[in-house]
C-alpha cells in the first residue's frame, strides 16, 4: 500500500525518471503547456515514487507525464517532484486512477476563466499575460461572455470561426450576419469547411438562441471499480501490443546488424564498398556493430 507522502517538492533530475504509463497526449495541447510553463512556470509538481539502486536513486512517475515532457522540450535537466514511497503495481494503479478521474474541461468552462479572472480584478493585459493568450482573444470572449453568446464561445474554443467573427456576428442583426461570412470569406478568414461551419453555427443560433450553459452538459457517471477494472485490462491490452511490436522491431534489428557485421568481416564487400565509394558508416551505425560484436565476444 501507498505510505504517507512527503508534502514538500524537491527537485528531481528528469533523466532519472521512468514512465511507467505512458500515454498519446494531443500536439495542441501540448504545445500550449510547454508555452504555459515556459511564460507562468510550473504551477504544480508532478509526482513520483522512488526507487533506490547501487547507481543511485530512480523514479517512477505517477502523475504529470505532460508536465514531465513539457519541462524535457524546454530542455531542463530536473523538474520539482514530490516523493512517495510506493509499490509498482500501486504506481500503476494510481497512474490509471489520475487519468481516468482527470476532469475534462468544456470548452465554455475554460472561457468562463477568463471572465473569473476579469471579475477578481485583473486587467485585460494581465489576464492574456496568465492565460498566454492574445488581447484581442481576451478581450473578444469577454464580450461574448458579457452577451451570453455560448454558441459562439463553444466555436471560438474549438477553432471553428475566429473570435472576431464571433464578435462581429454577436453585434449584428439576422439581415447583416451573411454580409459579415461573406466579409470574413473575402478576408480569407473563413474558407472551405470553416465557412461551411460558420453558415451552420448562424443558423442554429438563429433558429435555437444563443444557447445556454449547461445545456449540453452530460451526467458523469461515478468511477467504479468495473469501469477502473476494464481500463486497466484495455491499458495492459496496449501494453501488450506494444510489446509485441517492439520484440518484433528487437528481432529485426538484431538480424540486420549481424548481417550486416557479417558482411563487414568479408574483404571481398569490403573491397567492393571501396570501389565504388561506399566505404563510409554512419556513425551511430558503427558505435552499434561494435556493442553488438563486444556482446558476443
Amino acid at each position: 500500500m501507498i505510505e504517507e507522502a512527503h508534502t514538500a517538492a524537491e527537485m528531481v533530475p528528469i533523466d532519472r525518471i521512468t514512465v511507467i504509463n505512458p500515454r498519446v497526449r494531443n500536439r495542441n495541447a501540448f504545445a500550449a503547456l510547454v508555452d504555459s510553463i515556459a511564460v507562468l512556470g510550473l504551477k504544480r509538481p508532478i509526482t513520483v515514487a522512488r526507487r533506490d539502486s547501487d547507481a543511485g536513486p530512480h523514479y517512477d512517475l505517477v502523475c504529470g507525464q505532460g508536465r514531465l515532457e513539457a519541462f524535457q522540450e524546454l530542455g531542463q535537466t530536473e523538474i520539482p517532484a514530490i516523493v512517495i514511497s510506493a509499490s509498482g503495481e500501486d504506481c500503476l494503479v494510481m497512474s490509471l486512477v489520475e487519468n481516468v478521474a482527470r476532469r475534462q474541461h468544456r470548452a465554455l468552462d475554460l472561457l468562463r476563466d477568463i471572465k473569473g479572472l476579469k471579475d477578481r480584478g485583473y486587467s485585460d493585459v494581465e489576464i492574456a499575460q496568465k492565460t498566454n493568450l492574445t488581447m484581442k482573444y481576451v478581450r473578444g470572449v469577454l464580450r461574448l461572455l458579457e452577451s451570453g453568446e455560448h454558441r459562439l464561445l463553444r466555436a471560438v474554443e474549438s477553432s471553428k470561426i475566429p473570435v472576431s467573427v464571433a464578435v462581429d456576428i454577436a453585434d449584428a442583426d439576422d439581415t447583416k450576419v451573411q454580409d459579415i461570412l461573406r466579409q470574413a470569406y473575402e478576408s480569407n478568414l473563413l474558407r472551405g469547411s470553416r465557412l461551411l461551419a460558420a453558415k451552420r453555427l448562424v443558423e442554429a443560433r438563429q433558429k435555437h438562441g444563443k444557447g445556454q450553459p449547461g445545456t449540453d452538459k452530460r451526467p458523469r457517471r461515478p468511477l467504479s471499480v468495473e469501469s477502473l477494472l476494464r481500463t486497466y485490462q484495455n491499458d495492459v491490452e496496449k501494453k501488450q501490443v506494444l510489446l509485441r511490436k517492439a520484440t518484433a522491431t528487437r528481432n529485426e534489428l538484431m538480424f540486420i546488424t549481424e548481417a550486416l557485421r557479417t558482411l563487414l568481416n568479408d574483404e571481398n564487400f569490403v573491397t567492393l564498398l571501396r570501389a565504388e565509394s561506399l566505404a563510409t558508416i554512419p556513425k551511430k551505425l558503427t558505435d552499434r556493430l561494435a556493442s553488438r560484436t563486444g556482446e558476443i565476444q
